[in-house]
């Protein structure tokens, strides 16, 4: 649970500390998660643009997420927040926040980047995963590719929160191609490049790779939290669930990115998911057989969940 702390705020902000500490119990969280009046009343402050407290909220909320009740805001639908969203549904509302609100663009007193949190753990449910795949009709736009872009983002909470919702969603398989295609959600770079540094590749490691994973700037930094790292590493894993996946990967030269990864990243959790990654891709196809998706199945029911 996260703790939000100030020594001098005004009463309304001690208020939001103390509901932040106390959603920390569980009885208490889901009181909270089910009170509906309460709930309406912080999306109606989350989503004015003037709120001075908006990230003290985004904070609360994020707490919220471990209330199975939480995933009521998937179908609530409420008056529309413009000039935040136009979209009548409260969990279009939030992702507009997040998304406009980066680095207090929409409002200069919050950057929304808890929010990220709250998404990881609906993304966690079978009907949070179904909203961030399917697209929207108030905007066309599917969920998750407006995160994708913030994975190299200078907050580490906006990029912990992001991977994990990422990674979550690739447990829908049906879903890969979307994710993989370069027209749709176009994944792999936004999963790839936070884990490369400024090391050089051979000719032939590069030639097949993705265009924007070429010609990286000698000053390229790797993602500095492991935790980050491994999150990435296992939606790569639960990328290789199907034959087309594994194809796509190696197509695309992956292998060399994960190899430089193992190398030069001195801690063992990045080091085994670089392992059970490089075993699945490296398996030779024609003798699996029919125990690949078997194997795979496995292999995905490994992979941890961080939020």
């Amino acid at each position: 649970m996260e703790t939000l702390r100030s020594d001098r705020l005004p009463i309304a902000s001690d208020a939001l500390t103390i509901l932040v500490n106390l959603s920390g119990d569980k009885e208490i969280l889901d009181k909270l998660a089910t009170d509906d009046a309460f709930m309406e009343t912080l999306l109606n402050k989350v989503t004015n643009n003037k709120e001075g407290n908006a990230d003290g909220i985004c904070m609360l909320f994020a707490n919220l997420g471990k209330s199975e009740n939480i995933k009521e805001l998937l179908t609530l639908k409420r008056r529309t927040a413009n000039p935040v969203s136009n979209s009548e549904y409260a969990i279009d509302q939030l992702m507009d926040c997040f998304v406009k609100g980066a680095d207090g663009a929409l409002n200069q007193h919050a950057n929304y980047d808890y929010l990220s949190y709250l998404f990881a753990d609906l993304s966690k449910l079978e009907e949070g995963r179904k909203y961030f795949t399917t697209r929207q009709d108030y905007d066309g736009v599917v969920p998750v590719t407006k995160l994708t872009v913030f994975t190299e983002h200078e907050s580490t909470v906006r990029r912990r929160g992001v991977a994990s919702t990422i990674k979550n969603v690739a447990f829908e398989i049906p879903f890969h191609p979307t994710l993989f295609s370069e027209d749709e959600a176009n994944l792999l770079p936004y999963i790839l490049l936070p884990i490369m540094g400024p090391e050089e590749y051979s000719e032939e490691d590069t030639a097949n790779m993705l265009p924007d994973l070429q010609l990286l700037p000698p000053d390229k930094k790797r993602e500095s939290d492991n935790g980050i790292i491994v999150t990435h590493l296992e939606t790569l894993l639960l990328l290789t669930t199907t034959r087309e996946g594994r194809d796509k990967l190696r197509a695309v030269n992956v292998y060399p990115v994960i190899r430089e990864c193992h190398l030069r990243v001195d801690d063992d959790g990045v080091r085994e998911a670089c392992d059970r990654w490089v075993q699945v891709i490296m398996r030779d196809e024609e003798d699996e057989g029919n125990s690949s998706a078997g194997q795979n199945q496995d292999d995905d029911r490994k992979v941890v969940e961080l939020f």
